[in-house]
Protein backbone atom coordinates (compact mmCIF):
# COMPACT_ATOMS: atom_id res chain seq x y z
CA UNK A 1 0.00 0.00 0.00
CA UNK A 2 2.87 2.36 0.72
CA UNK A 3 5.24 3.04 -2.16
CA UNK A 4 8.83 2.20 -1.25
CA UNK A 5 10.09 4.95 -3.52
CA UNK A 6 8.11 7.56 -1.61
CA UNK A 7 9.36 6.23 1.70
CA UNK A 8 12.95 6.35 0.56
CA UNK A 9 13.05 9.67 -1.24
CA UNK A 10 10.46 11.80 0.54
CA UNK A 11 9.66 10.73 4.08
CA UNK A 12 13.12 11.37 5.49
CA UNK A 13 13.13 14.95 4.22
CA UNK A 14 9.75 15.61 5.78
CA UNK A 15 10.84 14.20 9.13
CA UNK A 16 13.93 16.37 9.03
CA UNK A 17 11.83 19.46 8.44
CA UNK A 18 9.50 18.46 11.30
CA UNK A 19 12.50 17.95 13.60
CA UNK A 20 13.65 21.44 12.69
CA UNK A 21 10.19 22.66 13.67
CA UNK A 22 9.99 20.74 16.94
CA UNK A 23 11.24 23.57 19.08
CA UNK A 24 8.26 25.63 17.98
CA UNK A 25 5.68 22.90 17.79
CA UNK A 26 3.57 24.02 20.72
CA UNK A 27 0.33 25.79 19.92
CA UNK A 28 1.59 28.93 21.55
CA UNK A 29 4.49 29.60 19.16
CA UNK A 30 4.30 27.58 15.94
CA UNK A 31 6.99 27.98 13.32
CA UNK A 32 4.81 27.16 10.36
CA UNK A 33 5.68 24.96 7.43
CA UNK A 34 4.41 27.43 4.84
CA UNK A 35 6.64 30.15 6.29
CA UNK A 36 9.62 27.85 5.92
CA UNK A 37 8.61 26.93 2.40
CA UNK A 38 8.22 30.57 1.45
CA UNK A 39 11.82 31.11 2.57
CA UNK A 40 12.97 28.17 0.45
CA UNK A 41 14.04 26.10 3.45
CA UNK A 42 13.81 22.38 2.73
CA UNK A 43 16.65 20.22 4.07
CA UNK A 44 19.14 21.67 6.52
CA UNK A 45 20.78 18.39 7.53
CA UNK A 46 22.76 15.74 5.63
CA UNK A 47 20.75 12.78 4.41
CA UNK A 48 22.22 10.44 7.05
CA UNK A 49 21.23 12.86 9.80
CA UNK A 50 17.72 13.16 8.39
CA UNK A 51 17.30 9.37 8.39
CA UNK A 52 18.50 9.17 11.97
CA UNK A 53 16.10 11.95 12.92
CA UNK A 54 13.24 10.10 11.24
CA UNK A 55 13.96 6.95 13.26
CA UNK A 56 14.11 8.86 16.54
CA UNK A 57 10.82 10.65 15.78
CA UNK A 58 9.09 7.36 14.98
CA UNK A 59 10.06 6.10 18.44
CA UNK A 60 9.24 9.26 20.35
CA UNK A 61 5.88 10.13 18.68
CA UNK A 62 6.95 13.75 18.91
CA UNK A 63 4.08 16.16 18.14
CA UNK A 64 4.43 18.66 15.29
CA UNK A 65 2.86 22.03 14.61
CA UNK A 66 -0.88 21.87 13.84
CA UNK A 67 -1.82 21.59 10.18
CA UNK A 68 -3.90 24.78 10.37
CA UNK A 69 -0.79 26.70 11.41
CA UNK A 70 1.01 25.36 8.33
CA UNK A 71 -1.75 26.52 5.95
CA UNK A 72 -1.23 30.26 6.33
CA UNK A 73 -0.59 30.52 2.58
CA UNK A 74 -3.14 29.34 0.02
CA UNK A 75 -2.09 26.96 -2.73
CA UNK A 76 -2.32 29.86 -5.19
CA UNK A 77 0.64 31.52 -3.42
CA UNK A 78 2.92 28.46 -3.58
CA UNK A 79 5.20 27.59 -6.46
CA UNK A 80 5.70 24.06 -7.80
CA UNK A 81 8.58 23.19 -5.44
CA UNK A 82 6.67 24.44 -2.41
CA UNK A 83 3.61 22.37 -3.40
CA UNK A 84 5.81 19.27 -3.65
CA UNK A 85 7.14 19.90 -0.14
CA UNK A 86 3.67 20.56 1.24
CA UNK A 87 2.36 17.38 -0.40
CA UNK A 88 5.04 15.33 1.37
CA UNK A 89 4.22 16.97 4.68
CA UNK A 90 0.47 16.33 4.38
CA UNK A 91 0.73 12.80 2.98
CA UNK A 92 -0.10 13.39 -0.70
CA UNK A 93 1.69 12.43 -3.89
CA UNK A 94 0.87 15.75 -5.53
CA UNK A 95 -0.97 18.95 -4.61
CA UNK A 96 -2.37 20.75 -7.62
CA UNK A 97 -1.87 24.38 -8.55
CA UNK A 98 -4.76 26.84 -8.49
CA UNK A 99 -6.99 26.37 -11.54
CA UNK A 100 -7.23 29.60 -13.59
CA UNK A 101 -10.48 31.53 -13.10
CA UNK A 102 -11.28 31.52 -16.82
CA UNK A 103 -11.40 27.70 -17.02
CA UNK A 104 -14.96 26.38 -16.89
CA UNK A 105 -16.16 22.90 -16.03
CA UNK A 106 -17.37 22.66 -19.63
CA UNK A 107 -13.81 23.23 -20.83
CA UNK A 108 -12.62 20.30 -18.74
CA UNK A 109 -15.44 18.02 -19.95
CA UNK A 110 -14.78 18.95 -23.59
CA UNK A 111 -11.16 17.85 -23.20
CA UNK A 112 -12.21 14.26 -22.45
CA UNK A 113 -12.35 11.71 -25.29
CA UNK A 114 -15.87 10.73 -26.33
CA UNK A 115 -15.04 7.07 -25.72
CA UNK A 116 -15.07 7.49 -21.93
CA UNK A 117 -18.81 8.22 -22.03
CA UNK A 118 -19.70 5.06 -23.95
CA UNK A 119 -21.72 2.39 -22.11
CA UNK A 120 -20.66 -1.25 -22.31
CA UNK A 121 -23.29 -3.71 -21.11
CA UNK A 122 -20.75 -6.53 -20.84
CA UNK A 123 -18.66 -4.48 -18.42
CA UNK A 124 -21.72 -3.27 -16.49
CA UNK A 125 -23.16 -6.75 -15.99
CA UNK A 126 -19.66 -8.12 -15.45
CA UNK A 127 -19.48 -5.91 -12.36
CA UNK A 128 -22.78 -7.37 -11.16
CA UNK A 129 -21.40 -10.89 -11.61
CA UNK A 130 -18.14 -9.98 -9.83
CA UNK A 131 -20.00 -8.52 -6.87
CA UNK A 132 -22.47 -11.41 -6.66
CA UNK A 133 -19.59 -13.90 -6.65
CA UNK A 134 -17.51 -11.95 -4.12
CA UNK A 135 -20.49 -11.49 -1.77
CA UNK A 136 -21.30 -15.20 -2.01
CA UNK A 137 -17.65 -16.04 -1.30
CA UNK A 138 -17.68 -13.69 1.70
CA UNK A 139 -20.71 -15.46 3.17
CA UNK A 140 -18.93 -18.80 2.75
CA UNK A 141 -15.75 -17.46 4.38
CA UNK A 142 -17.71 -16.08 7.33
CA UNK A 143 -19.47 -19.44 7.74
CA UNK A 144 -16.27 -21.53 7.81
CA UNK A 145 -13.86 -19.16 9.55
CA UNK A 146 -12.80 -19.82 13.15
CA UNK A 147 -13.41 -16.89 15.46
CA UNK A 148 -9.86 -15.54 15.16
CA UNK A 149 -10.15 -15.27 11.35
CA UNK A 150 -13.60 -13.68 11.34
CA UNK A 151 -12.23 -10.10 11.25
CA UNK A 152 -10.50 -10.91 7.96
CA UNK A 153 -13.66 -12.48 6.56
CA UNK A 154 -15.69 -9.46 7.65
CA UNK A 155 -13.18 -7.09 6.06
CA UNK A 156 -13.47 -8.96 2.77
CA UNK A 157 -17.27 -9.03 3.06
CA UNK A 158 -17.54 -5.29 3.76
CA UNK A 159 -15.39 -4.57 0.72
CA UNK A 160 -17.47 -6.90 -1.47
CA UNK A 161 -20.68 -5.24 -0.26
CA UNK A 162 -19.22 -1.88 -1.26
CA UNK A 163 -19.13 -3.21 -4.82
CA UNK A 164 -22.90 -3.60 -4.62
CA UNK A 165 -23.18 0.04 -3.62
CA UNK A 166 -21.02 1.10 -6.59
CA UNK A 167 -23.31 -0.75 -9.01
CA UNK A 168 -26.31 1.09 -7.56
CA UNK A 169 -24.24 4.27 -7.62
CA UNK A 170 -23.81 4.03 -11.41
CA UNK A 171 -27.53 3.30 -11.76
CA UNK A 172 -28.29 6.47 -9.79
CA UNK A 173 -26.10 8.51 -12.14
CA UNK A 174 -27.68 6.91 -15.23
CA UNK A 175 -24.32 5.48 -16.30
CA UNK A 176 -25.24 1.78 -16.01
CA UNK A 177 -27.74 1.36 -18.85
CA UNK A 178 -29.72 3.35 -21.42
CA UNK A 179 -32.89 1.95 -19.83
CA UNK A 180 -33.81 4.09 -16.80
CA UNK A 181 -36.39 1.61 -15.50
CA UNK A 182 -33.75 -1.12 -15.52
CA UNK A 183 -31.39 1.22 -13.66
CA UNK A 184 -34.05 1.90 -11.02
CA UNK A 185 -34.65 -1.82 -10.54
CA UNK A 186 -30.96 -2.78 -10.38
CA UNK A 187 -30.14 0.18 -8.16
CA UNK A 188 -32.95 -0.63 -5.74
CA UNK A 189 -31.95 -4.31 -5.54
CA UNK A 190 -28.25 -3.48 -5.10
CA UNK A 191 -29.02 -1.12 -2.22
CA UNK A 192 -31.57 -3.29 -0.40
CA UNK A 193 -29.11 -5.48 1.60
CA UNK A 194 -27.32 -2.28 2.67
CA UNK A 195 -30.64 -0.88 3.98
CA UNK A 196 -30.05 2.11 1.71
CA UNK A 197 -33.22 3.47 0.08
CA UNK A 198 -32.17 4.05 -3.53
CA UNK A 199 -34.25 7.07 -4.55
CA UNK A 200 -33.57 9.23 -1.46
CA UNK A 201 -29.86 8.50 -1.85
CA UNK A 202 -29.98 9.30 -5.60
CA UNK A 203 -31.61 12.67 -5.01
CA UNK A 204 -29.25 13.78 -2.25
CA UNK A 205 -26.16 12.36 -3.93
CA UNK A 206 -26.87 14.23 -7.16
CA UNK A 207 -27.24 17.37 -5.05
CA UNK A 208 -23.76 16.68 -3.67
CA UNK A 209 -22.39 16.55 -7.20
CA UNK A 210 -24.09 19.80 -8.15
CA UNK A 211 -22.67 21.56 -5.06
CA UNK A 212 -19.38 19.77 -4.29
CA UNK A 213 -17.33 21.59 -1.63
CA UNK A 214 -19.93 24.35 -1.35
CA UNK A 215 -20.59 25.39 2.23
CA UNK A 216 -24.05 24.50 3.58
CA UNK A 217 -25.22 23.03 0.25
CA UNK A 218 -22.95 19.98 -0.05
CA UNK A 219 -24.88 17.01 1.35
CA UNK A 220 -21.96 14.56 1.50
CA UNK A 221 -19.23 15.94 3.73
CA UNK A 222 -18.09 19.36 4.90
CA UNK A 223 -16.31 21.03 7.82
CA UNK A 224 -18.38 22.05 10.83
CA UNK A 225 -19.00 25.82 11.05
CA UNK A 226 -17.58 27.27 14.27
CA UNK A 227 -20.90 29.00 15.01
CA UNK A 228 -22.69 25.66 14.82
CA UNK A 229 -20.18 23.96 17.10
CA UNK A 230 -20.61 26.77 19.63
CA UNK A 231 -24.32 25.88 19.91
CA UNK A 232 -23.71 22.25 20.84
CA UNK A 233 -24.75 21.17 24.30
CA UNK A 234 -22.45 18.95 26.34
CA UNK A 235 -23.90 15.65 25.08
CA UNK A 236 -24.06 16.78 21.46
CA UNK A 237 -20.53 18.18 21.67
CA UNK A 238 -19.22 14.92 23.11
CA UNK A 239 -20.85 12.83 20.38
CA UNK A 240 -19.80 15.03 17.45
CA UNK A 241 -16.24 15.51 18.66
CA UNK A 242 -15.84 11.81 19.45
CA UNK A 243 -17.14 10.62 16.09
CA UNK A 244 -15.67 13.36 13.89
CA UNK A 245 -12.40 13.81 15.77
CA UNK A 246 -11.17 10.23 16.13
CA UNK A 247 -10.83 7.09 13.98
CA UNK A 248 -14.59 6.63 14.50
CA UNK A 249 -14.86 9.24 11.73
CA UNK A 250 -14.31 6.32 9.38
CA UNK A 251 -17.80 5.08 10.29
CA UNK A 252 -19.50 8.49 10.33
CA UNK A 253 -21.47 7.59 7.20
CA UNK A 254 -23.78 5.62 9.52
CA UNK A 255 -24.98 8.96 10.91
CA UNK A 256 -25.26 10.42 7.42
CA UNK A 257 -27.33 7.40 6.36
CA UNK A 258 -29.76 7.91 9.24
CA UNK A 259 -30.09 11.70 8.88
CA UNK A 260 -30.54 12.05 5.13
CA UNK A 261 -32.42 9.04 3.79
CA UNK A 262 -35.47 8.29 5.93
CA UNK A 263 -37.01 11.71 6.56
CA UNK A 264 -39.81 12.44 4.09
CA UNK A 265 -39.71 16.12 5.03
CA UNK A 266 -36.43 16.42 3.11
CA UNK A 267 -38.17 15.63 -0.18
CA UNK A 268 -40.71 17.46 -2.33
CA UNK A 269 -44.25 16.26 -2.96
CA UNK A 270 -43.21 15.27 -6.49
CA UNK A 271 -40.27 13.21 -5.18
CA UNK A 272 -42.10 11.42 -2.38
CA UNK A 273 -43.88 8.65 -4.35
CA UNK A 274 -40.57 7.30 -5.67
CA UNK A 275 -38.96 7.80 -2.26
CA UNK A 276 -41.72 5.72 -0.69
CA UNK A 277 -41.10 2.89 -3.16
CA UNK A 278 -37.45 2.79 -2.11
CA UNK A 279 -38.36 2.86 1.57
CA UNK A 280 -40.78 -0.02 0.98
CA UNK A 281 -38.02 -2.04 -0.70
CA UNK A 282 -35.73 -1.53 2.28
CA UNK A 283 -38.56 -2.43 4.67
CA UNK A 284 -39.17 -5.62 2.66
CA UNK A 285 -35.54 -6.68 3.07
CA UNK A 286 -35.71 -6.01 6.80
CA UNK A 287 -39.03 -7.84 7.07
CA UNK A 288 -37.97 -10.88 5.05
CA UNK A 289 -34.17 -10.97 5.03
CA UNK A 290 -33.54 -10.38 8.71
CA UNK A 291 -36.01 -13.05 9.95
CA UNK A 292 -34.53 -15.51 7.43
CA UNK A 293 -31.00 -14.91 8.72
CA UNK A 294 -32.18 -15.26 12.33
CA UNK A 295 -34.09 -18.45 11.51
CA UNK A 296 -31.02 -20.00 9.91
CA UNK A 297 -28.30 -18.82 12.29
CA UNK A 298 -29.90 -17.14 15.32
CA UNK A 299 -29.54 -13.55 16.50
CA UNK A 300 -25.79 -13.99 16.72
CA UNK A 301 -25.91 -14.96 13.06
CA UNK A 302 -27.58 -11.65 12.20
CA UNK A 303 -24.60 -9.85 13.71
CA UNK A 304 -22.14 -12.27 12.15
CA UNK A 305 -23.51 -12.40 8.60
CA UNK A 306 -25.10 -8.96 8.23
CA UNK A 307 -24.12 -6.37 10.87
CA UNK A 308 -20.35 -6.82 10.72
CA UNK A 309 -20.15 -6.80 6.89
CA UNK A 310 -22.48 -3.77 6.94
CA UNK A 311 -20.09 -1.94 9.27
CA UNK A 312 -17.25 -2.96 6.94
CA UNK A 313 -19.16 -1.40 4.05
CA UNK A 314 -19.61 1.81 6.04
CA UNK A 315 -15.89 1.92 6.75
CA UNK A 316 -15.25 2.15 3.01
CA UNK A 317 -18.22 4.45 2.44
CA UNK A 318 -16.87 6.90 5.03
CA UNK A 319 -13.21 6.52 4.06
CA UNK A 320 -13.72 7.00 0.34
CA UNK A 321 -15.97 10.02 0.87
CA UNK A 322 -13.80 11.82 3.40
CA UNK A 323 -10.57 11.20 1.46
CA UNK A 324 -12.15 12.36 -1.81
CA UNK A 325 -13.32 15.67 -0.36
CA UNK A 326 -11.27 16.52 2.74
CA UNK A 327 -7.73 17.88 2.51
CA UNK A 328 -5.99 20.72 4.29
CA UNK A 329 -5.25 22.44 0.96
CA UNK A 330 -8.77 22.13 -0.50
CA UNK A 331 -11.21 24.84 0.57
CA UNK A 332 -14.96 24.73 0.97
CA UNK A 333 -16.45 27.94 -0.40
CA UNK A 334 -19.65 29.91 0.23
CA UNK A 335 -22.04 30.04 -2.72
CA UNK A 336 -20.90 33.49 -3.87
CA UNK A 337 -17.25 32.37 -4.19
CA UNK A 338 -17.81 28.82 -5.40
CA UNK A 339 -16.36 27.73 -8.74
CA UNK A 340 -17.62 24.49 -10.32
CA UNK A 341 -14.42 23.66 -12.22
CA UNK A 342 -12.22 24.20 -9.17
CA UNK A 343 -14.53 22.18 -6.93
CA UNK A 344 -14.85 19.19 -9.25
CA UNK A 345 -11.34 19.01 -10.75
CA UNK A 346 -9.06 20.53 -8.10
CA UNK A 347 -11.34 19.99 -5.10
CA UNK A 348 -11.66 16.22 -5.52
CA UNK A 349 -8.79 13.93 -4.50
CA UNK A 350 -7.63 10.91 -6.47
CA UNK A 351 -6.40 8.21 -4.07
CA UNK A 352 -4.93 4.79 -4.87
CA UNK A 353 -5.80 1.85 -2.60
CA UNK A 354 -4.63 -1.79 -2.52
CA UNK A 355 -5.56 -3.27 -5.89
CA UNK A 356 -7.90 -5.92 -4.46
CA UNK A 357 -9.95 -3.14 -2.85
CA UNK A 358 -10.15 -1.24 -6.14
CA UNK A 359 -11.27 -4.39 -7.99
CA UNK A 360 -14.02 -5.29 -5.51
CA UNK A 361 -15.15 -1.65 -5.29
CA UNK A 362 -15.14 -1.14 -9.09
CA UNK A 363 -12.68 1.77 -9.09
CA UNK A 364 -14.88 4.12 -7.05
CA UNK A 365 -11.60 5.59 -5.74
CA UNK A 366 -10.77 6.86 -9.27
CA UNK A 367 -12.95 9.79 -8.41
CA UNK A 368 -11.86 12.99 -10.15
CA UNK A 369 -13.39 12.20 -13.57
CA UNK A 370 -16.56 11.07 -11.84
CA UNK A 371 -16.90 14.58 -10.44
CA UNK A 372 -16.03 16.18 -13.75
CA UNK A 373 -18.92 14.22 -15.30
CA UNK A 374 -21.17 11.70 -13.59
CA UNK A 375 -22.03 10.17 -16.98
CA UNK A 376 -18.70 8.32 -17.13
CA UNK A 377 -19.30 4.65 -16.17
CA UNK A 378 -16.98 3.11 -13.61
CA UNK A 379 -15.03 1.02 -16.16
CA UNK A 380 -13.97 4.14 -18.10
CA UNK A 381 -12.77 6.14 -15.09
CA UNK A 382 -9.11 5.14 -15.47
CA UNK A 383 -8.99 6.17 -19.14
CA UNK A 384 -10.71 9.44 -18.20
CA UNK A 385 -8.14 10.01 -15.43
CA UNK A 386 -5.29 9.50 -17.88
CA UNK A 387 -6.85 12.14 -20.13
CA UNK A 388 -7.30 14.57 -17.25
CA UNK A 389 -3.70 14.07 -16.15
CA UNK A 390 -2.48 14.78 -19.68
CA UNK A 391 -4.49 18.00 -19.97
CA UNK A 392 -5.02 19.22 -16.40
CA UNK A 393 -2.65 17.16 -14.25
CA UNK A 394 -0.89 20.17 -12.74
CA UNK A 395 -4.17 21.15 -11.06
CA UNK A 396 -4.98 17.73 -9.56
CA UNK A 397 -4.36 16.46 -6.02
CA UNK A 398 -3.40 12.78 -5.77
CA UNK A 399 -2.36 10.37 -3.05
CA UNK A 400 -1.76 6.78 -2.12
CA UNK A 401 -3.78 5.78 0.93
CA UNK A 402 -1.41 6.17 3.88
CA UNK A 403 -1.42 6.71 7.67
CA UNK A 404 -0.05 10.27 7.52
CA UNK A 405 -2.90 11.55 5.38
CA UNK A 406 -5.51 9.77 7.51
CA UNK A 407 -3.99 11.01 10.77
CA UNK A 408 -4.27 14.62 9.61
CA UNK A 409 -7.84 14.14 8.40
CA UNK A 410 -8.85 12.53 11.69
CA UNK A 411 -7.07 14.78 14.19
CA UNK A 412 -6.87 18.17 12.47
CA UNK A 413 -9.55 18.80 9.82
CA UNK A 414 -12.68 19.55 11.80
CA UNK A 415 -13.98 23.13 11.83
CA UNK A 416 -14.36 25.51 8.88
CA UNK A 417 -11.93 28.42 8.85
CA UNK A 418 -12.12 31.06 6.14
CA UNK A 419 -8.37 31.71 6.12
CA UNK A 420 -6.89 28.26 6.86
CA UNK A 421 -9.67 26.06 5.39
CA UNK A 422 -9.78 23.92 8.55
CA UNK A 423 -8.87 24.14 12.23
CA UNK A 424 -9.11 21.29 14.77
CA UNK A 425 -11.76 21.13 17.47
CA UNK A 426 -9.12 22.14 20.02
CA UNK A 427 -7.71 25.06 18.01
CA UNK A 428 -7.88 27.43 20.99
CA UNK A 429 -5.94 25.15 23.33
CA UNK A 430 -4.78 21.59 22.74
CA UNK A 431 -6.91 19.04 24.59
CA UNK A 432 -5.72 15.63 25.87
CA UNK A 433 -8.10 13.64 23.62
CA UNK A 434 -6.45 14.97 20.45
CA UNK A 435 -2.97 15.39 21.94
CA UNK A 436 -2.91 11.64 22.63
CA UNK A 437 -4.04 10.77 19.09
CA UNK A 438 -1.48 13.11 17.54
CA UNK A 439 1.27 11.38 19.50
CA UNK A 440 0.29 7.74 18.92
CA UNK A 441 -1.32 7.57 15.46
CA UNK A 442 1.32 6.68 12.86
CA UNK A 443 2.59 9.31 10.43
CA UNK A 444 4.24 7.10 7.81
CA UNK A 445 3.54 7.34 4.09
Amino acid sequence: MVAAMLRGSCSAQVCAQQQHLSGAASRGAPLTGCRLLARGVRAVQPRSARLATSELRALAFEPVAPVADRMESSVAQLDAQQRVALAEELGYRTIGAELPEDVSLGDVIQSLPKSVFELNMWRAWGAVATTAASVALSVYLIAISPWYLLPLAWAFAGTAWTGSFVIGHDCGHRSFSKNKLLEDIVGTLAFMPLIYPFEPWRIKHNHHHAHTNKLVEDTAWQPVPKAEADKWGSTQSFLFKTFLGSPLKLWASVGHWLIWHFNLDLYTEKQRPRVLVSLAAVAAFIGVGFPAIVALSGWAGLAKFWLMPWLGYHFWMSTFTVVHHTAANIPFKPAGEWNAAKAQLSGTVHCDYPRWVEILCHDINVHVPHHVSTKIPWYNLRAATDSLRANWGQYMTEAEWNPRMMKIIITELHLYDEDKNYVPFDFKKEEPFWAFQRRVLPSTM
